[in-house]
This record gives C-alpha cells, structure tokens and sequence, in this order.
C-alpha cells in the first residue's frame, strides 16, 4: 500500500504557470503541434520539392539561389546566435539592440517562436537521449531528424514541458513581444518580405515566388535537424565518450558551427559551442563582431586547464593535444586546477548535465573556473 501511496505522489507534478502570450503556440490555430506540423511542413516540402523540380528540369530562366542563401544563413544566425547560444545557454550577454536584430533574425527562421525552441532545448540538454528528450536520437536518425516534430510527444516530455521552468524568458520582454505576434511577424518576415523581394528582381509568378521562398526554408530546417540527427550519431567524441553527440564538421558547416556536438555538449555554456574559434564556426565570428563593437559582453568560455582536465577525464584519445605539456597553453590562462567537486561533478555529462550558464545546478567552483571575455561587470 506504501508503494501504491508513492506511485501515486509520483504523479503529482505542479504545473508552471504559463502566460497567455506562451501559451498559445502550445495549440497553433486549436491543433495539436505534431498535428499542425503535418499540414505546415508537409506543405513546405510539396512547394520546396516543387521548386527543386523546377531548377532541375530547366523550367526557370533565373536562379535565385544566391538570395536563398543569403536569406537563410541571416535567418540561420537567428537560431544558432540568437535562440541557441543567446536566450538558450546565456553563454553571453546582449544589449537591446542587438536583441531585437537576433530577435528579428530568429523569427526569419520560422521555427516557433524563442520561448518554445529553448524550452525543447533545454530540455533537450537537461535529458539528453532519454523519452524526456524532444528529439531522442536512441529512438533512431529519423525520429531525431523530424519524426519527433510529427508524432505525438512522449508522456515523459510533456511532464517537463509543463512543470520545466524558464523565469528569465517568461519576462524577457522581446521573447514576451515576439511570442505574442509571432503569426504576424512570421507572415511579414518570413513570407511576405522574400516573396516581394522574387517578384521584384526575379519577376517570378507568384506561384513561383511561394516556392522558392518555400525551398530556401525546406534547406534551412534541414540543416538544423542535422544538428540532432547526424551530430547525435556520427562523428568524434574527444570530450566525453559516455554521450551520444559528436564532432561532425560536415553538420558544423552547414549550421554555421553548430556541429561541434561533443564538446558543445560537454561544456554548453561556452559562447563558442566548440573549442576553436573560428574553425568553420561563423555564429562565433558573428558573436566576437559584435562584442568588438560592445554589442555583445560577458562572453563566457571554459578555461584551457578545464578542457585538459576533461580530455584525460573522458575523452576518447582521439584530441590533438591529448598528453601535450601544460606549456603549450595561453599565458593568460587560468594558473590553478579544477577543485575536486568539480572534477567530479564534470566526469560524466549523462549524470549532471546542465542546461547553460544560468542553470542553478552549476556549482560556484565551477563559475569561478570559467573566463569571461569582454565583461561589463554584473551588467
């Protein structure tokens, strides 16, 4: 009877408060989201398959690939600036100006509004490959790739959605403002925008204008599902060999740095998400623009005994500085070792991951071991 009692309190979960602007992307237009996302995707592959057709066959006179392109790496940085190593993994701060362009930015992408996306991937971190994770790359590559957009969420997450609490997006007062518009500013800044920019210089018909705006979305998506899929499964670990995501520099390529899976995964609040700077990582170079300008501040990155640390700790050998002397490192780097808590706590990512920088399970030893570049104090 204990047991049964038990069981049962188990089940008890209270609910978070969710306001009204959050709230109803939970059900776009009254549909369920894997429901919505049937008629939404499946109709962004019809028309973007279509206009693939068309290139190929030599049907259209024009290209607008180079517009795509530019078009959808700006919208790209969005996400892997703006949503992902901005307002996900506070690996950095912004000022208000640069928010809204990251803001603006990420709404281009029209892959839901901030506050959703970092919930799913915070989550995503926090339960890493099990049935709490959105995208469980163990339930195998399609399901990770966009099968978990399109099938009912596993009970286990739709508890943590529910009860997983997010303070500092629920006031952040742009996420506040883009969620409660989001369906009008995606209509503006996603479609009707690049859809008057084909008609305008390409004298596409319309029908035409709708597909290749279509098409240049379906490659952005898919890019970005490559960073759960193909960066969860194939690929190097030379940080921490006892998880699933992994250095894959093809990924890295065409997310612009967001492949470097292993390491990003290891350590998630580093504004980097890799260990060298601009090694194919153009969100990076993005970040340190603006932080040149003052824009950006308070970057946070791991320090070079933290790194060394953690590659004898779990990495699989395969690191290109395993087992080099200590005096190869930067001089300005940290002169002290990682406290022993802290080595324990960093063993193994699977039994204390941690969300971000502003995840309250972070340890002070931990923060105090971390660098912070370009810092404006407790701006």
């Amino acid at each position: 009877m204990v047991d049964v009692d038990n069981a049962a309190s188990e089940e008890v979960v209270e609910e978070r408060k969710v306001h009204e602007d959050f709230s109803r992307i939970d059900k776009p237009f009254g549909l369920e989201q894997h429901v919505f996302n049937w008629f939404w995707l499946g109709t962004a592959h019809v028309f973007g398959l279509y206009y693939f057709y068309l290139v190929i066959a030599g049907k259209l006179s024009t290209s607008t690939f180079l517009f795509e392109l530019l078009f959808g790496y700006i919208a790209g940085m969005g996400i892997t600036v703006g949503c992902h190593r901005y307002w996900t993994h506070k690996t950095f701060k912004a000022n208000l100006p640069l928010q809204i362009i990251l803001m603006t930015m990420q709404t281009m992408s029209n892959q839901y509004p901030i506050r959703k996306w970092s919930l799913d991937h915070r989550i995503h971190h926090k339960y890493t490959d099990t049935n709490a994770d959105p995208h469980n790359s163990t339930r195998g590559f399609w399901f990770s790739h966009i099968g978990w957009l399109l099938l009912p969420k596993h009970p286990d997450l739709q508890k943590k959605l529910k009860t997983f609490d997010m303070p500092d997006l629920e006031n952040d007062p742009i996420v506040r403002f883009q969620s409660r518009w989001y369906w009008t500013l995606t209509a503006i800044i996603h479609f009707i925008i690049p859809i008057c920019i084909f008609r305008y210089f390409w004298g596409l018909s319309m029908i035409h204008c709708i597909a290749a705006n279509y098409r240049r979305y379906l490659v952005s998506l898919h890019i970005t599902w490559c960073v759960n899929s193909v960066a969860h499964i194939w690929g190097d670990k030379p940080y921490d060999k006892n998880i699933t995501p992994a250095e894959n520099s093809w990924v890295s390529f065409l997310a612009a740095g967001e492949g470097w899976h292993n390491y990003h995964h290891t350590f998630p609040w580093d504004y980097k998400a890799a260990e060298l700077g601009w090694k194919i990582n153009p969100s990076t170079m993005f970040i340190d623009f603006f932080a040149w300008l003052g824009w950006a501040y308070d970057l946070k990155t791991i320090s070079q005994t933290m790194l060394k640390q953690r590659l004898h700790r779990t990495g699989n050998g395969s690191h290109n500085l395993q087992g080099i002397d200590e005096t190869i490192f930067d001089k300005d780097d940290f002169d002290y070792s990682v406290p022993a808590d802290v080595t324990e706590l960093m063993k193994d990512c699977i039994h204390q991951p941690i969300w971000g920088w502003d995840d309250e399970t972070i340890p002070e030893d931990l923060r105090n071991v971390t660098k912070t570049l370009r810092s404006k104090g407790n701006n």
